[in-house]
């Protein structure tokens, strides 16, 4: 049966569906019975090139032909190139690169710390939404506003608040001269796709 070995031998943290992709082009994929489907997952937003795009299959294999990848203690052209072209088109905003989106999140959380420690602010409280997601490692699920995703780890990181997607009120309620940053979705996407309502827009 479709799954059963995968799920003897990989850990269930993820409910898997019952179809098998084997290939792909732009936003259509198809299974091992041939059916075709439409992408609206993008690999969980990461993807949102497609599959099998000639000319990006054509760069990944060019790039892999003479690098996968390096660690960020060493320099790579094209990491200086594309750092380059984020600070033109941010104004001026250094980069850092990572490999997921946890990883991101956990940087920002860092990074908000840290800015309020060396300007001299006790500022440790992040402020994020109930029912957002923000991943899966400690920081990022602390973050998270979903109960149900933190309750097989508790304790969590503390100096997290969440207040109701949408509602400014309890937002301004809660921000207050000890909060570092507020982490936000603009729209909840892991939740639903819950959009604020159209005053909080």
């Amino acid at each position: 049966m479709l799954g059963e070995v995968a799920d003897s031998r990989q850990m269930d943290t993820y409910k898997r569906l019952p179809v098998r992709f084997v290939s792909g082009r732009g936003a259509q994929l198809t299974d091992a019975q041939g059916r075709d489907y439409i992408d609206f997952l993008a690999g969980i937003a990461v993807a949102s090139v497609g599959h099998a795009h000639p000319k990006i299959a054509a760069a990944i294999a060019e790039q892999a032909a003479r690098l996968i990848h390096v660690s960020n203690i060493f320099e790579t052209e094209p990491q200086e190139e594309l750092a380059g072209r984020l600070f033109e088109l941010s104004g001026g905003m250094r980069s850092f690169f990572c490999n997921s989106g946890a990883e991101a999140i956990e940087a920002a959380l860092k990074l908000a710390r840290k800015h309020a420690l060396v300007t001299g602010r006790e500022a440790i409280r992040i402020v994020c939404a109930e029912g957002g997601f923000h991943g899966r490692t400690f920081g990022a699920l602390s973050a998270t506003g979903q109960p149900s995703k933190q309750a097989p780890f508790v304790p969590l990181v503390g100096g997290f608040t969440h207040v109701p997607f949408g509602d400014e009120g309890a937002l301004e309620k809660v921000v207050d001269e000890d909060v570092a940053a507020v982490l936000l979705e603009p729209i909840q996407g892991e939740a639903g796709v819950v959009v604020p309502p159209p005053e909080e827009r």
